[in-house]
């Protein structure tokens, strides 16, 4: 797998300091403010505004748009004149302004917005007084890179509102208004019925990862037997995905679970009680695929490791080959070339030519030089042959 994503620094507690005491602000009535004093100078020109980052807003009757409103504050409006409508808003990446908004009309916990608005939380279920808040941590699996790619999705579940805050491309949740559309009879049951929608959505992308992962293990175990040398950096950038993607799927076993055993206090429809108990089933069996994954990596990392180890052994045993057959040359080499230089020695002195050298003018002179420097000769090969050198 290619290196893959890096996320955002995380922000130091002055800046969460900021933050929490600017949507304590916000959500505090605001004082009249003290009049200003007259001036001849131009008012200062209003600031632009940053652009809406609202996906999709609805009005919904009985499973049925009533109304799309293309603000905020429109909403807002437009849900306070239909008291028996449901609102869904979809936002993404939105801005500090927006969910300060979307805190002082829906009366969200100071604590679920800054979680939202400071993202990179993990899965969780929280209840605040009626207001259910769910983070999901979704996933798909990019072919041309070969990795998987994780969002972040933040989901606010009220008595008549559903709000969506996405931090990333997946999940698409277009795809879910649309499917929820075309079924009014289940949209009718009411936030519930989107908020398991929306988790069952999140669970089925989950699949076509598993997927992806087992075609990617599937060719890591040929490049390990292969001997490919960047399968190993592959096995721990995929090693890395799976920890992440076990931080997305085991906590959402629990949370599931624990909507399941409020079934009966919060009277959740029977409908829902079985797509949800299908949703749980769903992401237990992803749970359990990924943490064979995780396992089955360590394995295969196991095995490079002692593959690559008996290459090494065996690159290191033939050099040992080689050197001790160079070894063994060198010896013979050694060994005649001592041999020669013992006659050249000889002859050597002998060729000096002096006047007055012993046995200069001796009759016996040459034989005696050619019987030592035979001598010599024979007794350095009896004594390289003994030490096996020849």
């Amino acid at each position: 797998m290619s290196e893959r994503r890096a996320r955002p620094a995380a922000k130091s507690s002055a800046a969460k300091g900021s933050r929490k005491s600017a949507w304590r602000r916000a959500l505090t009535p605001p004082s009249a403010p003290p009049p200003a004093p007259a001036s001849d100078t131009e008012p200062p020109a209003p600031e632009t505004a940053e652009p809406p980052s609202i996906v999709q807003a609805a009005l919904y009757r009985d499973g049925v748009r009533v109304s799309s409103p293309a603000t905020l504050a429109d909403t807002f409006r437009e849900l306070r004149e239909q008291p028996s409508g449901m609102a869904w808003i979809g936002l993404a990446r939105p801005t500090e302004s927006e969910l300060l908004s979307l805190a002082a009309e829906f009366d969200l916990h100071p604590l679920s917005v800054e979680d939202a608005m400071e993202a990179h939380q993990r899965p969780k279920l929280e209840r605040y007084g009626n207001t259910l808040f769910v983070v999901l941590s979704a996933a798909r699996y990019l072919d041309a890179p070969e990795e998987v790619d994780f969002g972040e999705l933040h989901v606010f579940v009220g008595p008549d509102f559903v709000i969506t805050v996405r931090h990333g491309a997946a999940p698409d949740l277009s795809a879910v208004r649309r499917r929820m559309e075309e079924t009014p009879e289940l949209l009718s049951l009411g936030p519930e019925a989107v908020l398991y929608a929306i988790l069952d959505t999140v669970v089925d992308g989950y699949a076509p990862v598993v997927s992806g992962v087992q075609n990617d293990i599937d060719e890591i175990e040929t490049e390990v037997f292969r001997g490919d040398p960047e399968v190993s950096r592959r096995i721990y950038e995929l090693s890395r995905e799976m920890v992440e993607f076990q931080r997305a799927t085991r906590p959402l076993v629990g949370m599931l679970h624990s909507l399941m055993a409020g079934f009966a206090k919060y009277g959740t429809d029977e409908e829902l009680q079985r797509y949800l108990r299908d949703v749980a089933d769903h992401v237990t069996h992803t749970s359990e695929r990924v943490d064979g994954f995780r396992q089955a990596l360590t394995d295969i990392l196991t095995v490079n490791a002692t593959l690559v180890t008996q290459q090494q052994n065996a690159e290191m045993r033939a050099l040992a080959e080689a050197g001790f057959e160079q070894n063994e040359e060198i010896k013979k080499i050694s060994s005649w070339a001592a041999i020669l230089f013992a006659p050249t020695l000889v002859g050597t002195v002998y060729g000096m030519n002096f006047e007055h050298m012993p046995e200069l003018h001796w009759g016996f002179g040459y034989p005696f030089a050619i019987l030592l420097m035979a001598a010599v000769c024979i007794s350095l090969y009896v004594i390289f042959k003994r030490r096996d050198w020849l």
